[in-house]
């Protein structure tokens, strides 16, 4: 198989979504030339914001290998991640990402992040959603303990 290969089968699970009642999102990923995972976007059908394709492909990744490191994967997705999903993709340590549609595709159809993006360029104090820092005296004292740790598994 081949990247059109991989890329024409999450659009076809975006597309079968949508005939389920789900979210126009699909995605595969890919290991050693095979699709390993697939996920379409669940976050109605499960009440779970971040069920979107890409983070329940990664989920089921990362079950099918036993690893929270996906290091030697493709991800295939029919749209440009939005902030969550990429974030999650560098964590799970993916090789390359592919995607079909753009992030502006998206925004016409009312699936637009863009705001999102926006906040990240905004002092936090000033952010849509308050950030208040509590405790960082008593919060600290786990960092410590996990500097200190000597069989801490890195990730």
């Amino acid at each position: 198989m081949n990247d059109i290969n991989f890329m024409n089968r999450a659009i076809e699970l975006s597309i079968n979504n949508i005939k389920n009642n789900g979210g126009p999102f699909g995605c595969v990923i890919v290991h050693n030339n095979k699709i390993i995972a697939e996920g379409v976007n669940r976050v109605t059908s499960n009440n779970d914001p971040t069920a979107h394709a890409e983070i329940v492909a990664i989920r089921e990744a990362c079950k099918k290998l036993n690893t929270f490191n996906l290091q030697g994967t493709q991800l295939y997705t029919s749209c440009e991640p939005c902030p969550m999903c990429l974030s999650a993709m560098y964590w799970a340590h993916i090789d390359k990402i592919f995607y079909g549609n753009s992030r502006n595709d998206a925004a016409k159809i009312n699936f637009d992040d863009k705001f999102i993006y926006d906040e990240f360029k905004v002092k936090m104090s000033h952010r849509k959603i308050p950030l208040v820092q509590v405790c960082s005296d008593k919060a600290i004292k786990a960092f410590n303990l996990w500097e200190e740790e000597e069989n801490k598994i890195r990730y």
